[in-house]
């Protein structure tokens, strides 16, 4: 690669980098389906056309906020269900994974919450594609669980999805908690609560 091409292919991931950040920040308090497309660039001071050099259009923007959310999140969770211990602990540790991704990404985070029932349907077959692939996952470790044993795929499918619920669930308390200038201790006691109700019930469920 000569240094005048890679130069450009620099500038250009700036500026895609630029374009999904610019929508983000205007996205704080506003919907996607409600945002314009010369809103962002404007915002990330690029020219309108630049924008079709990144993406064919807002909806395309969106679903690659979806992937940059979410797409990590599956070896994580598994390995994180695949750790020795207790059900206690291991729920702990699920609801530390996910205050840790409402830190470090509050406003990819509060983009899902807002958009996985919004009004663009390619945002929100991203996000529900992305979270039957983490609940798929998720029934792959809850399978090799000896807890699990003599189970059927049905009903460990139904654990992982309500496990995954759980989880976006409690990144919507952390996210409501901050907004109410709140710290996270209610809703971490309340998400590790419901999680040991969830695994109570799996230790006694008929298989």
């Amino acid at each position: 690669m000569s240094p005048q091409t890679g130069f450009r292919e620099t500038q250009r991931r700036r500026t895609r980098r630029a374009l999904l950040d610019a929508a983000l920040s205007e996205m704080t308090e506003r919907s996607l389906g409600s945002l314009g497309l010369r809103e962002v660039t404007r915002a990330a001071g690029v020219a309108p056309t630049a924008f079709y050099r990144h993406f064919r259009g807002m909806d395309e923007l969106g679903t690659v906020l979806v992937e940059e959310a979410l797409a990590s999140l599956d070896d994580t969770v598994r390995d994180v269900l695949a750790t020795t211990g207790d059900a206690g602990r291991r729920g702990d540790a699920v609801v530390q994974l996910v205050a840790e991704l409402v830190r470090s990404r509050p406003a990819h985070v509060r983009f899902l919450v807002r958009e996985r029932h919004g009004g663009v349907p390619a945002v929100r077959e991203a996000i529900a594609g992305q979270l039957d692939r983490l609940a798929e996952e998720t029934a792959v470790a809850l399978g090799a669980d000896p807890v699990s044993a003599g189970w059927d795929a049905a009903d460990v499918t139904m654990l992982s999805r309500l496990l995954v619920d759980h989880m976006f669930m409690t990144a919507s308390a952390f996210l409501a908690a901050s907004l109410r200038g709140e710290d996270w201790s209610a809703a971490t006691r309340t998400a590790r609560a419901q999680l040991r109700l969830i695994h109570l019930g799996r230790a006694h469920w008929p298989g």
